[in-house]
């Protein structure tokens, strides 16, 4: 038992202190973070966007005359084209596609990841925010529109509101998924957490500590976010109850 634990301090010291390698993990952790939350914030926005287009579109709007109506179907097919190849497709693939097709001419390796991830969350974020809005009673709406409001003021102080509330769970786990994704990066040679772990591997020949390391990292980081989305949904509950 001793001489275990004499080789996982050799095997930490190795890993972390010799030559200042704790430097690489927390600059490789430091692009995680970074990519993760600007691909969620692309992600929100775009999920948002597309929720509302479908909303729109199968709430009856579409069967009014007028160019707005077209303009409506047109974007309608855009986002079914969106969800449908993107959520069909894996999320390497695409992002080997944006890297090495795309944007076959720029090295901008964390750029390229935030803008794959995003686009790829942006499919999932939507039906979670389509269902949510569809899950507010019709009731809501026609409160709204009775009180002289239309229907982006009905949908923006009266059904998102709510609708924030049915979905966070759900868009919690998205969260939570989009940081663990972001491991993929590394196949386009990004230096993230994960692509730490392998540059230190590659130095030192043991691959059992820096791996270990990072889905600890990984793990602790996942935990803080269920932790603060359940914080968060336990304030949402009980201001409901007031």
């Amino acid at each position: 038992m001793q001489e275990w634990f004499a080789k996982v301090a050799s095997a930490f010291v190795q890993t972390f202190i010799t030559d200042d390698r704790w430097q690489i993990f927390l600059r490789g952790f430091g692009v995680t973070i970074r990519t993760a939350v600007l691909a969620l914030v692309i992600g929100i926005v775009l999920g948002v966007l597309v929720a509302i287009v479908r909303t729109q579109h199968d709430s009856g709007r579409s069967k009014k005359k007028g160019i707005g109506t077209v303009l409506l179907n047109i974007a309608d097919v855009i986002c079914r084209i969106y969800l449908t190849v993107i959520r069909g497709t894996p999320m390497m693939v695409q992002l080997m596609i944006m890297y090495f097709v795309i944007f076959a001419s720029t090295r901008r390796t964390i750029l390229v990841a935030i803008l794959a991830f995003g686009i790829n969350s942006g499919a999932y974020v939507a039906e979670i925010v389509r269902s949510g809005i569809m899950s507010v009673d019709q009731g809501q709406m026609e409160a709204g529109r009775s009180l002289g409001m239309n229907y982006k003021q009905t949908m923006r102080h009266i059904i998102i509101p709510q609708a924030i509330k049915n979905i966070l769970p759900a868009l919690g786990n998205e969260m939570i998924t989009l940081l663990k994704d972001t491991s993929l990066m590394t196949v386009i040679s990004a230096k993230d957490l994960t692509k730490a772990a392998q540059t230190v591997t590659a130095v030192t020949y043991e691959p059992f500590m820096p791996y270990i390391s990072i889905a600890v990292i990984y793990l602790v980081c996942v935990i803080a976010l269920s932790k603060v989305l359940g914080l968060v949904e336990r304030r949402l509950r009980a201001s409901d109850r007031r």
